[in-house]
């Protein structure tokens, strides 16, 4: 997606130095997948080894004075999930951003993801819905191929903001295939749009937060 396939890791006196996307250093991205010998090969970790790969993650790694930390989990409450908020407890996240589509059996799942941000006493900043219609690269029409409305609907069941919804849209699997900035290719987008109306919301609740 960034294009920083087959990037290594460089090593610095204080840690691990992130990979970086441009030039100026302004995004930098930490993979397990730099650490494995090709890009086909296969994770297979027990719990231990992937819960200290983790925390050197997040105490290694040299990420200096940066606005945001983002750190993108798999669906679900594995131990994965146990060891991020484990090890971010220090750091006073600001908290969890949920995703879901709008199939019931998504947003079953996000329910459950919900639930855990509660128990593990993590905040939750808001809810996207994503996959949230089709966008034609013609003529630009929206059509609701998964349904509609069932993120915005759990938000308000449970009371936690709704973030905004985002449609499908070819271009921008194409563009993340190739490495290409979505955003900067893809203005006329409604997808574009929805992103950035999300990314505003964002802003405002770190604000919110500070």
């Amino acid at each position: 997606m960034f294009a920083v396939e087959g990037k290594d890791i460089h090593q610095c006196p204080e840690g691990w130095l992130p990979v970086y996307v441009d030039k100026e250093q302004q995004l930098g991205v930490m993979s397990i997948a730099f650490l494995l010998d090709g890009k086909d090969d296969a994770v297979v970790w027990r719990g231990p080894k992937k819960t200290a790969m983790i925390k050197q993650f997040l105490s290694d790694v040299v990420w200096r004075d940066i606005d945001y930390l983002i750190i993108d989990t798999p669906p679900g409450t594995s131990d994965e999930h146990l060891s991020v908020i484990d090890n971010l407890k220090a750091y006073n996240p600001d908290g969890a951003i949920l995703v879901t589509s709008p199939q019931a059996v998504a947003v079953g799942d996000v329910v459950r993801e919900l639930t855990f941000c509660k128990k593990t006493h993590i905040p939750i900043i808001g809810l996207i819905e994503n996959m949230s219609g089709f966008v034609c690269p013609h003529c630009t029409e929206c059509t609701n191929v998964f349904s509609k409305g069932g993120g915005e609907s759990l938000a308000k069941k449970y009371h936690i903001p709704f973030l905004g919804s985002i449609p499908l849209d070819p271009q921008l699997t194409q563009c993340l295939e190739e490495g290409k900035s979505f955003l900067e290719h893809c203005k006329s987008s409604p997808t574009v749009t929805a992103l950035n109306k999300v990314i505003e919301k964002l802003i405002l609740v770190d604000r919110d937060f500070l």
